[in-house]
This record gives C-alpha cells, structure tokens and sequence, in this order.
C-alpha cells in the first residue's frame, strides 16, 4: 500500500525546481556539442560548415556506397566484437577471482587492472607499441584486437565485480558439495546470475573499441582502417561533411548500445527485486 506523502514546503519546490533547471542546463551541455554535427551530415555543401545552404542527403548516400568507408565500418565492427569477447572473458575471469580470493595485495592488484581505464591512451599506444612490435603484433588486425581487448577488459571487471557483490558464494559450495566440478558450477550458478553485468561490460568494451584512434594509429598498418581512423585522416586532409556522416552511423551505434544497456539494468533490476521477494 502506498504510503502518504508530506506535502512540500514553499522553499523545497524551490530547491526542486532549481535542481531541475540545472539538470536540463547540463544535460544541454553534454549533448549540444554531439548535436552540432547532426545537421552538417545532411548538408548539401561541400565543406563542414555553417549555416547549412540546403540538406541533402548525398553524403549519407556517398558514405555507404564508399568502398574506402565500408572496410572502415567492417573493420570497426569485427575488431570491436572479437576485442569485446575477449575483454569479457578475460574481465570476467579477473572479477571472479578478486571477488572469491582475499589475499595481501588485493587492492593493488585490483588498482592494476583498472589502470588502462586512467592512463592516458597515448601512453598506453606507445607501450603497446615497444611491447608488441618485437612479437610482430604490429601492423596486424591480432594486435589491434589485443590492445582493445586490454583497454575494455576493466569495463568488465567493474561491472561483473558489482554483480558479484551480492552474489551468495554458498550457492558454490553447495554446487560443489553435490558432485559440480568447478567450471560446471560456475556456468550453471554463477553465470547466470551474473549474466547481466558480464553482457553490459561487454558493450561497453564493444563501445571502447569501436571510437578508439589512438592506439589504431599507433599499431595498425596503413590499409587496415576503421571508422575513427578514416575520420581522423579526413579531418587532416579535407573538412568534408562525410566525416559529419560517418559522425551520425557512430552515433547511431552507440544509442544502440545504450538502449540495450538501459534494457540489461531494467532486468537486472528485476532479477534483484524477485530474488528479494523470494528471500
């Protein structure tokens, strides 16, 4: 049964109206400068420019009948997804791990493995590169992936991580006790209840992977192009508003991600909120 609210007082409609005149001026500051680019990838002139003459939509046509931007697209879609399978399981298996073990240490090494997510990517880019390119890693679609996959590895263990926090670690010891071998146990109890964090991390890995220039530039050989790399490249050389086109499928693509994300927590939520009732 509900329960009555107290009605609010005169200065905390105030407050709550100030709140929410700066939420709607943040969010404005957020999303304007991501909108600015929208109208230009419709325009009908030759240049990234305003005011905009007259739309068209030639440069979304142009845009998805290039060859040179189509590699870019595939190779941004292949890298993103195989560097996010291998950031989920890698993130996965380090999030288990620090949520099971307790040992000297733990905090540092936890410290370690979110590094990638605070380092300056440039300096991580050139540590690749003096790691990777005595292995021949360099100028190959295997280094790329490894270096994404390392940079979206702690998108993973931070998610994971929280869904372990209320996992009831007896559940394994119970599997256990009946005979479950440790990997059996873990993909039919663990995983999944954990399941939800596992999937977002590993969006979010695919997200970091797919607008990720700098090491790209850094490790890949000319003719392996992706799409933040082909737009770097036309920035350098022409403002023409296909880089605005290309700007829009990006962001098409991570609103994706962000609706499947938003989808993953509602079911989370739900989850949490039945094994609630059931408890």
């Amino acid at each position: 049964m509900p329960q009555p609210t107290m009605p609010l007082t005169p200065l905390e409609r105030i407050s709550s109206l100030l709140l929410a005149a700066v939420a709607v001026l943040t969010g404005i500051f957020l999303i304007a400068p991501i909108l600015a680019i929208v109208p230009l990838g419709f325009s009908d002139g030759e240049f990234l420019v305003y005011p905009i003459r007259a739309f068209s939509l030639k440069w979304m046509e142009a845009f998805f009948a290039s060859e040179k931007w189509s590699l870019a697209v595939k190779n941004s879609f292949a890298i993103g997804a195989a560097s996010a399978v291998i950031a989920a399981v890698l993130g996965t298996a380090a999030a288990v791990g620090l949520a099971r073990s307790d040992f000297p240490g733990k905090k540092v090494v936890t410290a370690l493995l979110l590094s990638p997510l605070v380092v300056p990517v440039v300096i991580y880019a050139v540590g690749l590169y003096f790691f990777f390119a005595p292995l021949g890693l360099t100028q190959t679609y295997t280094g790329i992936v490894l270096a994404h996959a390392a940079l979206g590895s702690p998108f993973v263990v931070v998610t994971v991580g929280a869904s372990l926090a209320g996992f009831d670690h007896n559940l394994m010891r119970a599997a256990a006790s009946l005979g479950a071998p440790p990997l059996l146990a873990f993909r039919r109890v663990m995983l999944p209840l954990v399941l939800p964090g596992v999937v977002t991390g590993t969006l979010f890995a695919f997200a970091a992977s797919f607008d990720e220039v700098v090491t790209v530039l850094f490790l890949a050989a000319p003719q392996q192009r992706t799409i933040p790399r082909e737009m770097f490249s036309g920035l350098r050389e022409s403002l023409s508003p296909m880089i605005a086109a290309a700007s829009i499928v990006m962001m098409v693509a991570a609103l994706l991600l962000l609706v499947a994300v938003e989808l993953l927590k509602r079911r989370t939520e739900r989850m949490q909120a039945g094994r609630k009732d059931a408890a």
